[in-house]
């Protein structure tokens, strides 16, 4: 008999319909002129995407990706209003650690699939059966099956609460959570709001609350090292030419979402860029450092739930968010990894975080998980091995 709280199995099953409007819309794309300059200059170069789109078009097996996704456990319920998706690996190890993991944007649960594995069974993957971890990966409000969202307000902080929720529903009463981009915003607030039964949060690709605010003056540059300064000065490039995308989608996500619904080259190309930008090396094509097909999967979930508008929206609930950012004293312990691309700097992160555990990595970018997976692996392992 069904309730409000009701765990339900849940199984992609995309209409074949739809498939074909996929395919039918990306042979019809209208591509415009060619933009002057060099490649990559003014955003995605149209000869890049037509490829990719073609590709998309006759050569990406959907069925394929959607029967590797169906092999995992998952489950959908409805809290405060909205269905929460969320894929729910246990153990084989009885004593694991549960390990609540949140995407970003332009990510998805697509971001954690080849975590999976060694972080539930590690010693099945080279690892010791202490790792070992209960895994939980939920599609945030908005995103993916977990959307659209229905009412306003979702901001990240209502996440943090939504998924507290999920893992008192699933009677986890003591767990970890790890989180990047978006989810360097929920992980920490799941510290604050549920700090009774957060035994450790771990961010990567994390921003605000662990970046300066404001400027830094010339005497304080003087402190920081080469390390640092790289990042500052990373910081002051996103700043200035590439934070165009958070400035829509915090100010006018809705009028954005018409095309990028409407059109799947424009969604390809909005969400594709930040995979070019944000992946390790930069100045490299997106495949030099994930899967292209993997890639595709995850434009994939935003295309066939009609979410590019709702997880855009997101943003605008963040910067509109009455009462704005937490800043309740921090007590549970933190640890952070810095990839080759991420901005995070020690010092900053410590004025509003209990960092107790700092890994810097010469390589990997933001989507660490999908680029990097046994890095990051590796390291929250090491994060929670004393937490357990």
């Amino acid at each position: 008999m069904g309730g409000a709280g009701e765990i339900r199995p849940f199984r992609i099953e995309v209409p074949e319909a739809e498939l074909d409007d996929l395919r039918e819309r990306l042979g019809r794309t209208r591509w415009g002129a060619a933009a002057p300059g060099e490649p990559w200059e003014r955003g995605v170069p149209v000869e890049y995407l037509r490829e990719l789109a073609e590709y998309w078009r006759t050569s990406y097996d959907w069925r394929a990706h959607e029967a590797e996704l169906n092999k995992i456990p998952q489950f959908i319920t409805e809290i405060d209003g909205q269905p929460i998706h969320f894929l729910h690996v246990r153990s084989p190890e009885p004593d694991a650690l549960p390990l609540l993991l949140v995407h970003g944007w332009p990510g998805s649960v697509v971001e954690f699939l080849d975590m999976i594995g060694p972080l539930t069974d590690p010693r099945a993957h080279g690892g010791g059966p202490a790792d070992a971890f209960h895994v939980v990966i939920p599609s945030m409000p908005g995103f993916g099956f977990s959307g659209p969202t229905r009412e306003a307000g979702w901001s990240t902080d209502r996440v943090a609460r939504a998924l507290a929720e999920l893992m008192s529903r699933l009677g986890y009463e003591r767990y970890g959570t790890q989180g990047g981009d978006m989810g360097a915003f929920v992980a920490p607030e799941l510290g604050r709001i549920d700090a009774g039964r957060v035994v450790g949060v771990h961010v990567n690709a994390a921003t605000y609350g662990f970046i300066p605010y404001g400027e830094v003056s010339d005497e304080e540059k003087a402190g920081l090292d080469d390390r640092e300064l790289a990042r500052l000065e990373r910081l002051a490039g996103w700043t200035a030419d590439g934070s165009a995308y958070f400035q829509i989608q915090a100010t006018r996500p809705q009028t954005l979402a018409y095309g990028l619904t409407d059109s799947p080259a424009g969604q390809l190309a909005w969400i594709v860029e930040k995979f070019k930008e944000w992946t390790y090396p930069s100045d490299a094509l997106p495949e030099a450092a994930i899967d292209r097909d993997r890639m595709l999967t995850d434009v994939m979930l935003y295309w066939l739930t009609d979410t590019i508008g709702s997880a855009a929206n997101m943003y605008y609930e963040n910067m509109h968010a009455a009462g704005g950012w937490d800043t309740a004293p921090p007590t549970t312990p933190t640890g952070v990894a810095a990839f080759a691309e991420d901005i995070a700097i020690r010092r900053y992160a410590e004025q509003g975080n209990n960092i107790v555990h700092w890994s810097d990595f010469d390589e990997g970018g933001h989507f660490a998980a999908m680029e990097r997976p046994d890095l990051l692996t590796g390291d929250v392992r090491a994060f929670f091995r004393p937490l357990r």
